[in-house]
């Protein structure tokens, strides 16, 4: 199937040979990222094909059923007592999608990486881990891993030794930072080999950050 959701590109070349799948958080839409593309260090990496998707409009229930863009919805504070399973699926599946489109276009599985900030992070983990080919690394911002006791029956070997770059500030007051530690130390039980990476900040980006994102990136693609 082909993706619905409305996307915005930015190459880093006339002819990428690599690209990373961006998704934003809870709220925003693709737009969001776009600025950091130039603060980023890509130096001896290939051609980027960078895609924002941007994420339906859709009732969120923690804030009192206001329509706006996201991933899933979001059924309590604590991020996991009951999750919106339905609709992070389903945004699985928007997402292979937009994979298989970028490997149309002629950029090898193994040159993809998935990213995303929060709810986006959330989508990385959720879609990469079960991706029945093999990925260049999944990038994991601000977020956690959701439907985690579904995530070993349910993972795919192809992705097993992917690299996986977890950050998150420490003064992240929407999702505290012992929830991505427990998503972090899961992970790691279950053999993934993590980059973890903490901040001073809250739940945003930073500029240590973006230098420590832009170093990575050019080891998975180089």
């Amino acid at each position: 199937m082909s993706s619905t959701l409305e996307t915005l590109e930015i190459s880093t070349s006339e002819t990428p040979t690599a690209a990373v799948i961006w998704m934003h958080g809870l709220g925003a839409d693709g737009s969001d990222f776009v600025p950091i593309v130039k603060e980023l260090d890509l130096g001896g990496c290939p051609g980027i094909r960078f895609v924002f998707p941007s994420a339906p409009a859709i009732p969120v229930t923690i804030n009192n059923g206001y329509v706006m863009p996201a991933w899933y919805d979001i059924l309590t504070t604590d991020l996991i007592r009951r999750e919106d399973e339905a609709g992070l699926r389903k945004s699985q599946t928007e997402i292979e999608a937009l994979i298989a489109q970028q490997i149309a276009l002629g950029i090898a599985a193994d040159k993809i990486v998935i990213a995303g900030f929060s709810q986006g992070c959330a989508m990385a983990l959720q879609t990469g881990l079960r991706y029945p080919q093999k990925l260049a690394g999944l990038m994991c911002l601000s977020g956690y891993l959701p439907l985690s006791d579904k995530t070993e029956a349910e993972r795919h070997a192809a992705n097993q030794h992917t690299p996986i770059f977890q950050a998150h500030g420490r003064g992240d007051p929407v999702v505290l930072i012992d929830r991505a530690e427990k998503s972090r130390d899961l992970l790691k039980q279950l053999g993934y080999q993590v980059e973890w990476h903490e901040y001073m900040m809250p739940h945003s980006v930073c500029a240590e950050e973006v230098a420590d994102i832009g170093n990575w990136l050019r080891r998975v693609l180089a």
